[in-house]
């Protein structure tokens, strides 16, 4: 038999049409009107199942939603003359957003589409605007005014050089800017036709808050040099201007373990920077020094560890191999989300073979084994020991 569709199924279909194309039909683009084929049952096909054929049919018939039912005549030579359903056609995206439950956001949608191209008619090119249909859609009218007010404010004033929390713009939050930075950046390039790379306080001309460092002296002597401070945290170049010699430095990824370190003679201890270790490369006083690095045993704990290499080429990696990854097996969490695919360049062999199998899975799902867990008297010893050998090469 023919397959024959109902109107649940056309809405189904209508439904995966419009979650694939509602950004390409704000932009305009889209042939319409848009036939749906109902199925053509054969006279064979009503002898056989009648009960089916005639459901169907009658379901069609009661058809009172948006969208014509086209209908033609078949003379069967059985049955005799039918009128049946051949095909729903739908004359606009408006009506299937009507169909499929969507039409308070796609006017919503549209209308904020209009008001935006209307000011800036660049951010119809590319589909660039279409491309954020839930911001137009789900925004609430607070949050889409104050998108609008920003962006205006930011395109007449290019390069304010101010901070973000500064910007005279009525009803701006910081925080509010901050988490919709993506969108900010990527509208106002569109507008200025901008087609570099720049980050958000770049494009939208504002300064940068300075990295900030939050470093230890694990030396008494080096302490003696900076009135006695021993836990501090400053910008970036207030540390780098610091008149400071350390034989040593030793750089973890988190907080609580670098609390922990203890005094070790010509050490400075860096801890929390993340992502932020491109920093180091701007202090003045790391870059000849017997340097290691101890993160976490997970994707982004090599990611990390790739970037503090870029910044200190002489660093080295502890407690981040193959062995200490599979005698710890009992204390493995899981990381929540993996890095993206991108190349990690500044890996040493060994480095590289752990984070692909991490990466790959090769040890069980998303395997993260988090610095703290290990035991502390033997991770002290594996770190002393490999500031000393790096010590000796110096």
């Amino acid at each position: 038999m023919a397959k024959l569709l109902s109107p649940e199924a056309a809405r189904d279909f209508l439904v995966r049409r419009f979650n694939n194309q509602h950004q390409a039909w704000l932009a305009g683009v889209g042939t319409w009107p848009l036939q749906i084929s109902l199925g053509t049952p054969a006279e064979k096909d009503a002898i056989e199942n009648a009960t089916g054929v005639l459901a169907w049919a009658s379901s069609w018939a009661a058809w009172k939603n948006v969208g014509e039912v086209s209908r033609e005549v078949r003379k069967w030579a059985r049955l005799g003359t039918q009128e049946l359903p051949v095909f729903l056609s739908i004359s606009s995206p408006q009506e299937v957003a009507v169909l499929v439950g969507q039409a308070p956001r796609w006017n919503r949608a549209k209308e904020r589409y209009a008001q935006l191209v209307s000011k800036w008619p660049q951010l119809a090119e590319g589909g660039a605007l279409a491309a954020h249909f839930n911001v137009l859609a789900d925004y609430s009218e607070v949050d889409f005014s104050r998108l609008v007010t920003m962006l205006d404010w930011l395109v007449r004033n290019p390069t304010s050089n101010v901070y973000l929390r500064q910007l005279p713009v009525e009803g701006l939050d910081t925080k509010w800017a901050e988490q919709r930075t993506g969108i900010i950046t990527g509208l106002l390039k569109v507008i200025r036709q901008d087609k570099g790379d720049g980050n958000f306080h770049e494009v939208c001309g504002l300064l940068r808050p300075p990295h900030r460092i939050r470093i230890r002296l694990l030396c008494s002597e080096l302490r003696q040099l900076v009135g006695g401070l021993h836990d501090f945290e400053a910008p970036a170049q207030d540390i780098a201007a610091l008149q400071i010699r350390p034989q040593a430095v030793v750089i973890v990824e988190n907080l609580a373990t670098g609390m922990a370190l203890p005094d070790i003679a010509g050490t400075v201890g860096i801890m929390k920077l993340g992502n932020a270790v491109s920093a180091l490369a701007t202090i003045p006083w790391l870059q000849d020094v017997n340097a290691v690095y101890w993160g976490d045993i997970d994707t982004h704990g090599f990611a990390i560890l790739d970037r503090a290499r870029k910044a200190l080429p002489q660093l080295r990696s502890v407690l981040m191999d193959e062995a200490t990854t599979l005698c710890h097996q009992n204390l493995w969490g899981t990381e929540p989300a993996q890095t993206s695919n991108f190349a990690l360049e500044h890996l040493n062999e060994a480095e590289q073979a752990v984070y692909t199998a991490l990466k790959t899975n090769l040890w069980g799902q998303k395997v993260r084994l988090e610095q703290e867990r290990l035991q502390w008297e033997s991770a002290m010893q594996t770190l002393l020991t490999a500031l000393a050998e790096g010590g000796s090469r110096q």
